[in-house]
């Protein structure tokens, strides 16, 4: 079984993990072959619970909660059971007791207080991914909220295990654990609150567990659910709501036969022993395909056109994905947004590729199809992954309004100044199998940059294989992308770009409101768990 720590200490080298790593071909989200399978970072988990036909349930609706008069939302973690599978029951760990939890939506300009409680085993530690908020709220992998029963002794071990406790102190810089809770930790005893000034433009985020080291299997547990943020502006296109609008979470999971979801972990309890089993440490693939916590499901919907918000929740699969119409070409749409809202103006595709932690916002219009028909939105993919939600047009709608010219008149295209400040962070495989930025793994107690507040910085990223790059805080435009021009389709704000094997990616970044240490990670939650994170101080 591989830790950090016994990764750190072995004296294999980055020549042996041509065997371990022999899934690992990747693609960029931009200017890759579109060929009828992605690649992927990763091994399929198989599950041993028999898979259910797609398209057998219906889709859920995810509860929608708001914020009380006052700004105050309280979202509890509990363990709670839930039928996933048809006919067997799953342990979930979830927001609510809910997998996803409730879909938090708010609007700019109105503050939000979320409370967050918690009544699991484990530590835990609730980010907003995308949004603009304190460095003291923003959720990050040390600050913790503890629940009652816990020995908080545990952290310290789980550190020692996973950067190594030795005398030359670790690659993480730490050494000296064992004598007490370390200074690094800010402990939250059952709940703590989190404060959102609500400062951004109309956008789907999410929330989900980042806890150091044991991201990765607590999400995989449940601990995700999305966050919509409205605006004027948004509200002024008209564009299609009520049932004409779907927030899709999608991720994939693997079962047991009991209906338990698998997961590769080295320590069940998600206590002391972090990360995975040898053979899934460059990530793990579920062979279900999850929409909102439904395997593969269907939903009824008229004949007009439909507002679809997806965010890939996968901790490490790339998705490909088409609307399909058996006897026709793929069904064309326009991407009207990207992860942190709308766009300039729409730009129409067929195919999209969307990776872990990516959002993406589109128009369908399916006014031409007669009731009856049924549209598959599909997933390229070689496993039963490949089928992913069924529409099945069951009446006519409403006409549909054009599509508009222009989505945002007031859209912010960042300049590169003169004088840029320009820097160069290389997420790749290290010697010893660490997953690193810049040749070293993460250091709790350290910083890779101090970008000031307000200004727009060029930052190149580039990797050995797929790697979906997350800065908190900091939003950023593509520029250039394996030196190569930016499709329309990638111009959009961001906070999340995937950067191909031996690639490069190019953006223009600014972080803004606040100061403070954030984070710069890989999105690959098991590669983020093994290391592949840094600090950023924002100055």
């Amino acid at each position: 079984m591989i830790t950090r720590r016994r990764l750190l200490t072995t004296t294999a080298g980055v020549a042996g993990t041509a065997g371990l790593l022999g899934t690992a071909t990747g693609c960029g989200s931009m200017l890759t072959p579109r060929g009828s399978v992605i690649p992927q970072v990763g091994r399929v988990l198989p599950s041993t619970a028999p898979l259910p036909e797609p398209y057998q349930v219906e889709l859920p609706r995810v509860p929608v909660v708001r914020p009380d008069s006052g700004g105050r939302l309280t979202l509890t973690q509990r363990v709670a059971e839930a039928e996933i599978l048809p006919g067997l029951t799953t342990e979930v760990w979830g927001y609510e007791g809910s997998f996803p939890g409730p879909t938090v939506e708010a609007r700019k300009g109105e503050p939000v207080t979320l409370q967050v409680r918690n009544e699991l085993p484990t530590p835990t530690s609730t980010h907003l991914h995308g949004g603009v908020t304190p460095a003291d709220s923003d959720g990050g992998p040390l600050d913790l909220v503890v629940p009652d029963g816990f020995d908080v002794a545990n952290l310290d071990i789980a550190m020692a295990n996973a950067h190594g406790d030795r005398d030359d102190g670790g690659h993480g810089g730490h050494g000296g654990h064992g004598t007490g809770v370390s200074d690094i930790w800010t402990l939250h005893r059952r709940h703590r609150d989190h404060h959102y000034p609500m400062l951004q433009d109309a956008a789907l985020l999410w929330y989900h567990d980042h806890r150091m080291d044991f991201s990765a299997p607590q999400v995989w547990r449940g601990l995700a659910g999305m966050f919509v943020v409205r605006d004027d502006t948004e509200d002024a296109l008209d564009l299609p709501s009520g049932d004409r609008e779907l927030t899709l979470m999608l991720t994939d999971r693997s079962f047991g036969a009991d209906g338990q979801l698998l997961y590769p972990g080295n320590d069940p309890s998600l206590t002391t022993e972090p990360g995975v089993t040898r053979d899934y440490m460059d990530g793990v693939l579920g062979d279900v395909m999850l929409v909102n916590g439904a395997p593969s499901p269907h939903t009824r919907v008229a004949a007009t056109t439909h507002r679809l918000r997806l965010l890939n929740a996968c901790n490490a699969r790339a998705l490909r994905l088409r609307f399909r119409v058996p006897g026709r070409a793929d069904l064309a749409f326009h991407q009207i947004g990207t992860d942190i809202g709308l766009m300039a103006a729409p730009v129409e595709r067929t195919v999209l590729d969307l990776h872990p932690a990516e959002r993406v916002d589109l128009l369908l219009d399916l006014s031409s199809l007669p009731v009856g028909t049924e549209v598959e939105l599909t997933n390229d993919s070689d496993d039963p992954t490949a089928s992913v939600l069924k529409l099945i047009i069951d009446r006519t709608g409403p006409t549909p309004a054009p599509v508009p010219a222009v989505l945002r008149r007031d859209f912010e295209l960042l300049e590169q100044p003169a004088d840029v400040t320009h820097r160069h962070f290389d997420f790749r495989l290290g010697g010893g199998h660490v997953w690193m930025i810049n040749g070293q793994p993460y250091d709790p107690r350290g910083s890779i940059a101090s970008p000031p507040l307000d200004t727009i910085e060029k930052w190149t990223f580039s990797s050995d294989f797929n790697h979906p790059v997350h800065v908190h805080l900091g939003h950023f435009q593509v520029i250039g992308a394996y030196g190569a021009g930016v499709p329309e389709s990638e111009r959009g704000w961001k906070d999340t770009v995937n950067v191909g094997p031996y690639g490069t990616v190019d953006v223009l970044i600014r972080f803004r409101e606040f100061t403070g240490v954030y984070m710069l990670h890989c999105h690959n939650l098991e590669h983020e768990d093994m290391a592949m994170m840094a600090n950023i101080t924002v100055v």
